[in-house]
């Protein structure tokens, strides 16, 4: 783990070194982000969005007529959390036509609801029955176990 550390010392350092700007981009080397030059694929456009970021006062009726401007909403569900009832500050918005869907991600993506800004993608199809395949990382083996 120190060789890791170390490592990304060094990159920074040179990064740092290499550029003019007098501030440093360390999301690159702490954060997975995902972009379109990444191995992980964004989900294919589809007429149902993920939203995250809500505001736990934000409920249904609410988020629904945040929404309804950019055609007509079928469907607005905010997961709530089973054992305290409270929101997870996050839900799903479905609308009858897919294009509808792209010009709503496209407009509130970042925006403001409620004081909170908002994460806009569009949902995975959840298929029942069938396993969900999670992208692992690879070089995990690298750092030692916490439990020792």
């Amino acid at each position: 783990m120190k060789n890791n550390i170390t490592w990304i010392a060094r990159r920074a350092l040179t990064s740092l070194t290499s550029t003019n700007s007098s501030t440093l981009n360390l999301r690159s080397y702490c954060s997975s982000s995902l972009s379109s030059s990444s191995s992980f694929p964004s989900p294919p456009p589809s007429p149902k969005l993920f939203v995250a970021g809500l505001s736990s006062s934000v409920d249904e009726k609410s988020l629904k007529d945040a929404f309804s401007s950019f055609g007509d909403v079928e469907e607005v569900k905010i997961i709530y959390d089973k054992d305290t009832g409270r929101s997870r500050c996050f839900g799903f918005v479905h609308f009858s036509k897919e294009n509808d869907a792209e010009s709503a991600k496209s407009a509130m993506d970042g925006k403001a609801l409620m004081g909170r800004p908002l994460r806009i993608t569009f949902a995975l199809q959840r298929v029942r029955g069938q396993p969900i395949v999670v992208p692992r990382l690879t070089n995990v083996g690298d750092f030692p176990s916490r439990n020792k």
